[in-house]
């Protein structure tokens, strides 16, 4: 007997398989974008990387296992971006554990303000003060003659300076830096007015003649000449210190004070 026709499969049958394979092949490029998804995770380290890369590679065999002969290029997974990707990041994590490391070398300088150490005030520097003007005496011969204070029918109260008795004629020198002016009065006659630069005077009187009428001088320049002019007994210098909006004091310690024994 002739072997008997295998039976042909129904339209219902054929379309139930068509339905399956679909199915099949749905769920198998789900499972394959499902593993290319997790295979585009970035990996922090080099070591990682290895792994990832070996894992890739089973991925994409199993895949070629399970994709149907439909399935184009396309649909595979794309190594070359995850490996990019993966390695970016690397580079991004093993350069900021650069920038921490230098971060924690970098050595401390010292206290800065703000951190709760105490600021350092700076010292004041001592202000400079104005070398003092060298005094010479007024004139060369030293003696006095009445002191400061002295009383006598020669003056209507006291004695208002000291006086050097010398020869008519002598010089009169300006007894430190300053500026001269020059004036007559009856009772103190031809007068030498020395102005210090700290306001400080110093009138020299009873002269014979100037030599320096106004303006600036220098200490030891010969500024007029003893004589006995005004309310004068005979040839002498008569000396006073006024300081600033003061009368005449003692001349004798403002000698002493600047190193000179008129004396």
């Amino acid at each position: 007997m002739a072997p008997e026709a295998a039976a042909r499969p129904t339209r219902a049958e054929l379309r139930l398989a068509a339905r399956e394979q679909s199915r099949a092949q749905r769920r198998g490029a789900a499972k394959a974008a499902t593993r290319a998804a997790l295979f585009r995770v970035a990996v922090p380290s080099v070591a990682a990387l290895g792994v990832a890369g070996a894992a890739g590679v089973t991925v994409v065999h199993e895949q070629a296992d399970r994709v149907p002969s439909q399935a184009s290029a396309a649909d595979a997974p794309d190594r070359t971006a995850a490996q990019q990707t993966a390695q970016q990041t690397a580079a991004d994590l093993d350069q900021a554990a650069q920038a921490s490391r230098g971060d924690a070398r970098q050595p401390l300088s010292g206290a800065q303000p703000g951190d709760g150490q105490p600021t350092a005030t700076p010292t004041a520097q001592p202000t400079a003060q104005p070398a003092k003007p060298k005094v010479v005496m007024p004139v060369a011969q030293h003696g006095l003659g009445e002191l400061f204070g002295a009383a006598g029918t020669h003056w209507m109260n006291r004695h208002t300076g000291i006086d050097f008795p010398v020869d008519g004629g002598s010089e009169v020198y300006a007894v430190t830096d300053g500026t001269i002016r020059t004036q007559w009065n009856p009772f103190y006659g031809y007068m030498s007015i020395l102005k210090m630069p700290d306001g400080t005077e110093a009138w020299m009187c009873h002269l014979r003649a100037y030599k320096v009428r106004k303006g600036p001088v220098k200490q030891g320049d010969v500024i007029a000449y003893v004589g006995s002019s005004g309310n004068s007994t005979g040839p002498h210098l008569h000396f006073e210190i006024r300081p600033p909006g003061s009368g005449p004091v003692d001349p004798l310690p403002w000698f002493l004070s600047n190193g000179l024994d008129p004396r």
